[in-house]
């Protein structure tokens, strides 16, 4: 078995840049990252958030990530399958943190996603992204963590950073 490293390598930067764009609401961003028939099932304990297609993927989670909000996603220990010239799967681990203070409800945990990824154009994007939550603690917090800095925020004031 050959691995096909650039590929894999590739995908692993997808799946970066598709963190960053959640955590940073880059909307124009996680639309290059996503196919147009996207399918998303995650599954927490206080949630199942399952969408279908890149307009509704980007319109629900650029809702969910608003300038009251604080968030944290890192993915780790990538197990990607190049399957063919246009088609790979993977399985990631995923810690996050997450503060909405309009609702003052704070959320930690990991989880195991699984995805499989599609060549379109030349360039690897997300086809289907699932998990189920490891384990998710929820919180309502009495006070709100002082917050020094809060991207969402300052990215509301200044759309330019």
């Amino acid at each position: 078995m050959t691995l096909r490293l650039e590929d894999i390598e590739l995908i692993k930067q997808l799946k970066y840049r598709y963190c960053r764009f959640i955590d940073t609401a880059d909307v124009a961003g996680l639309e290059t990252v996503l196919t147009e028939d996207i399918v998303v099932d995650y599954v927490g304990a206080t949630y199942h958030f399952h969408a279908e297609g890149r307009d509704e993927v980007v319109s629900v989670l650029n809702a969910a990530f608003h300038e009251d909000f604080v968030g944290c996603h890192t993915v780790h220990q990538p197990e990607i399958t190049v399957l063919s010239d246009t088609h790979a799967e993977g399985r990631w681990t995923l810690t996050d943190y997450a503060v909405d203070m309009r609702t003052r409800i704070e959320t930690t945990g990991a989880c195991l996603y699984r995805d499989e990824y599609r060549k379109v154009d030349g360039a690897w994007r997300i086809a289907r992204s699932a998990y189920r939550r490891l384990y998710e603690r929820v919180e309502t917090l009495a006070v709100l963590p002082n917050f020094t800095s809060r991207y969402l925020a300052e990215k509301a004031a200044n759309p330019e950073i």
